[in-house]
């Protein structure tokens, strides 16, 4: 296994953790309070917005030819730090 392929292991393993999180919140936000709701509604529309710029970034990186994989990753890390972050202000909201 290459190191590309490791990376893109371990990207994909996080990913379908907090996207496993993100289905319980979802739940919970179905069931909230109108007020509450729109709240909600925000947070996961932030996370899903990071998470599907991080996920683009993983998609090229796994079809980068030779070594250009390692230039998309720098692009990559940024765009999974902006994922965790929206995971986290999604977190802190759902987990009160």
């Amino acid at each position: 296994m290459s190191n590309r392929d490791e990376y893109v292991a371990k990207l994909k393993a996080q990913l379908d953790q907090w996207n496993a999180e993100i289905a319980k919140w979802e739940a919970r936000a179905k069931e909230a309070q109108a007020d509450m709701r729109i709240e909600a509604d925000k947070q996961l529309e932030a996370y899903r917005h990071q998470r599907d710029e991080a996920v683009e970034h993983m998609r090229k990186m796994q079809t980068a030819s030779g070594d250009a994989w390692r230039e998309l990753m720098h692009g990559a890390e940024d765009a999974w730090a902006k994922m965790r972050e929206a995971f986290e202000r999604a977190s802190s909201h759902f987990n009160k």
